[in-house]
């Protein structure tokens, strides 16, 4: 049976668009939304647009933050002579929840893909070679999804970054090929990030 609620229908067609969400998982949600009191649902809307207007790029590492820098790179325990770089925000999370890693991270928001039209220039890689060629750092951990498009950009960064004498590591077995990092457990990571080689 459809429902000829226009409002309701635009709700399931905005959750829709969330990947991973399918109609009727998106049904699911709207419905959930409606049963709500309307004072959760007010605080529901008011987190989002709190989120999409107050949380932006980090201006060091390009991760989230609200702040000016997020709270990785404005912590002074960090090792700021490590910089693992990965594709989205999603994979300094999954790094995160391993509590192994103590360097500092940069954030390309997506890899190199031709075929869907990225190149270099539609990522941070200015940034991040910003942030090489005034700083102290020893080591850059390439932690972009074992995928070709991955693998691509680890070894396009690898070639720009190896000339300024920059030890530069990829991360080692535990990670299957064609995976994601974000579904990786702590374990798993923290065991690449253990036997990363040279590349």
């Amino acid at each position: 049976m459809a429902y000829n609620i226009a409002p309701l229908n635009e709700l399931i067609a905005q959750f829709e668009r969330l990947p991973g969400i399918g109609k009727k998982t998106a049904q699911r949600l709207a419905l959930n939304i409606i049963e709500q009191p309307p004072e959760r649902a007010k605080r529901f809307a008011e987190a989002l647009i709190n989120a999409k207007s107050k949380i932006h790029f980090c201006k060091c590492c390009q991760s989230l933050t609200d702040m000016e820098l997020c709270s990785i790179c404005a912590d002074s325990q960090r090792d700021r002579s490590v910089i693992c770089v990965v594709s989205e925000p999603k994979d300094v999370m999954a790094f995160e929840r391993t509590r192994e890693f103590n360097g500092t991270y940069h954030v390309l928001h997506g890899v190199i893909s031709p075929l869907d039209g990225i190149g270099p220039d539609q990522l941070r890689v200015k940034e991040l070679m910003a942030r090489l060629s005034d700083s102290n750092v020893k080591e850059i951990i390439m932690a972009t999804n074992p995928t070709v498009e991955g693998e691509a950009t680890a070894s396009y960064l690898s070639r720009m970054i190896k000339p300024l004498g920059i030890k530069v590591t990829r991360l080692a077995y535990g990670i299957p090929v064609g995976g994601d990092l974000e579904y990786a457990d702590e374990f798993t990571l923290a065991r690449a990030l253990e036997g990363r080689n040279e590349i």
